[in-house]
């Protein structure tokens, strides 16, 4: 039963992992890649990222990382987006001609743009999907307690602010 609430968890980020590969996948398709090579590129990358968006989620679930915090997200993401892409590269590869050293710090370097934005996203849909989850898992109820806690703490801090 525990797994069926973690993997519950996971749910968002992966999704948000897996869309967030597809698109980068259309991307390479509208960069004039073939059809086939833009869909295994896609595939290649949306699966690493909707399996570390779901690790992400997992760890949230059990606290190792906090709503609200960006820096490890940052270092998360630092880390996952590079293999993700290394994984895709291996598959479809395409872009690692420099060498792998200049590749993956370049990469670290976009992880933590894509952290942002999985991280912005990832606020938003986790607190939805809690609501909707709270009443069959532990944890996600144990979860959005958290997520709220920070809602009010983050508007009480607005408030104090405007006087």
């Amino acid at each position: 039963m525990e797994r069926r609430h973690s993997f519950e968890l996971a749910l968002p980020g992966a999704s948000i992992g897996a869309v967030a590969g597809a698109m980068a996948g259309g991307l390479t398709l509208v960069a004039g890649a073939p059809t086939g090579l833009a869909a295994q590129a896609a595939l290649a990358l949306a699966t690493p990222l909707a399996l570390f968006g779901g690790l992400f989620g997992v760890l949230v679930g059990h606290g190792v990382l906090r709503p609200g915090t960006f820096g490890p997200a940052g270092l998360y993401w630092m880390a996952a987006f590079p293999l993700s892409r290394v994984l895709q590269e291996s598959v479809a590869g395409v872009g690692m001609n420099d060498g792998v050293l200049p590749f993956l710090a370049y990469q670290a370097m976009v992880g933590l743009g894509f952290a942002i934005g999985f991280v912005w996203l990832h606020e938003r849909f986790m607190p939805y999907w809690l609501s909707r989850r709270a009443a069959v898992n532990p944890l996600a109820a144990e979860l959005l307690g958290v997520y709220v806690r920070y809602a009010t703490t983050v508007r009480a801090g607005k408030k104090g602010s405007r006087r």
